[in-house]
């Protein structure tokens, strides 16, 4: 259904979405965010983005060996396809960073950066699929882990979810 969807336009668009769900990009955006909320918040609110990320992307990455899937090959990927299996890494980074984002204690994202935060969640994972590297369950089981994992991490340090 998506290879009929493809377009220069949109190939180009969410080649460019998918960049938000990685590692390179939310790390230095969790830990610049975190320098900001460190003065705010009850403690471990500063910790809260930068430990949810990087511990989202070790999940991932531990996923991908114990689910132990190929990536889809129906039709071929419209980006490079990395060796690695069919666990969307994106999908749970951008879940735990936008969850740990909207929960930290210093955020205060209002109805507007929650829907934003949203936004972004779905695009990326949609990019997943419309460029093909990733099956509908991988994508959606990044989704519920990357909220499952910043959930458990907020209460470990001492928040209410």
């Amino acid at each position: 259904m998506l290879q009929a969807l493809q377009r220069p336009w949109l190939d180009a668009i969410l080649t460019g979405a998918t960049w938000l769900g990685s590692i390179a990009i939310l790390l230095p955006v969790a830990l610049a965010l975190s320098w900001r909320y460190r003065r705010h918040g009850p403690p471990g609110t500063a910790l809260l983005l930068p430990i949810a990320v990087g511990g989202a992307s070790l999940l991932a990455h531990a996923g991908k060996f114990w689910v132990a899937r190929p990536r889809p090959d129906m039709y071929p990927a419209l980006i490079s396809m990395p060796a690695d299996l069919s666990s969307s890494a994106h999908a749970m980074q951008i879940t735990a960073f936008a969850f740990a984002w909207v929960l930290a204690a210093g955020s205060r994202p209002g109805w507007a950066g929650v829907i934003a935060a949203a936004l972004i969640v779905l695009a990326v994972a949609f990019s997943r699929l419309y460029l093909q590297v990733h099956f509908p369950s991988d994508v959606a089981i990044g989704m519920i882990a990357g909220a499952t994992w910043v959930l458990g991490l907020r209460l470990a340090l001492g928040a209410r979810p």
